[in-house]
């Protein structure tokens, strides 16, 4: 009767019922992908969800990963605002020449090294700084200094810590690129690097984009941990970044390293070589 009423087909009603009554056919890949999504804290988008599947033996494409996690709203949020560390005080020192010149990539671990600093705001108008150093081999942070201060000690820490890594590890003639900032034209870095048998590169003056990976780097770590967020005290921002750079470098997976993250591409290609 009721049917009757409102136009609709006896057939019509119970094909719609028994559709509703079926299971969604994506059930298991939408548990699957919000897994993901909330085990990175909503720092993954599609195509790093999709790698994250296939590292697990997953078959599924890439557009139907983009379908379900639009369907179900997960969003790799960005922020756009940036902030940008200047350690350059003119030529107080020696100026190396751009021995990188923009070549950002290389098979061999330990030959091309990259170093900067940022800093971050705190609490009760304290700063934070951070100055980490990169392999361009796979794009892992082998050292890192934190501090309240951007003193020559805070930068010269993580260096001596990469220097026992390349005294070990290396195979080839270590070079390690910067900008031109202070720390690295004073003469402990330069005599530090010299005596080690170490290649020193410098970006040229005012551009950016000659370092550009750790500002990559700088800019993914910020946006994804740092902006957005309410300003925290000094030691509980430290313990963050701490925490985010052993992510960055076991668990958050490159596209470019195919689906790896950069230490677990560093294990395969030594086992490789091996």
């Amino acid at each position: 009767m009721f049917l009757e009423k409102v136009g609709i087909p006896e057939a019509t009603y119970h094909y719609h019922m028994k559709q509703l009554q079926k299971e969604d056919p994506d059930k298991v890949w939408k548990e699957r992908i919000n897994e993901l999504f909330e085990k990175h804290e909503g720092k993954y988008g599609y195509r790093r969800i999709h790698l994250a599947l296939r590292a697990q033996g997953h078959e599924i494409n890439h557009k139907k990963v983009q379908r379900i996690m639009g369907e179900m709203g997960l969003k790799c949020e960005k922020f756009t605002r940036k902030s940008r560390y200047k350690s350059y005080k003119g030529t107080v020192g020696k100026v190396a020449r751009n021995r990188l010149n923009r070549r950002f990539s290389t098979t061999v671990r330990l030959q091309k090294l990259v170093t900067d600093v940022t800093e971050f705001k705190c609490m009760e108008d304290q700063k934070l700084y951070l100055s980490p150093i990169m392999d361009l081999h796979n794009g892992e942070i082998i050292s890192f200094g934190i501090s309240k201060r951007p003193t020559l000690d805070f930068v010269m820490e993580p260096l001596n810590q990469a220097l026992e890594i390349i005294k070990d590890e290396a195979e080839y003639r270590t070079t390690i690129h910067s900008d031109q900032g202070w720390h690295y034209q004073h003469n402990n870095w330069v005599k530090t690097l010299s005596k080690n048998k170490i290649f020193q590169s410098m970006s040229r003056k005012g551009n950016c984009a000659d370092n550009a990976v750790m500002e990559n780097f700088f800019g993914i770590l910020k946006q994804e941990m740092y902006y957005g967020e309410e300003l925290i005290a000094y030691e509980d921002l430290k313990r963050k970044i701490e925490k985010y750079i052993h992510y960055y470098n076991n668990d958050r997976i490159k596209v470019k390293l195919a689906g790896l993250s950069p230490i677990q591409y560093r294990t395969l290609t030594s086992q490789s070589a091996a």
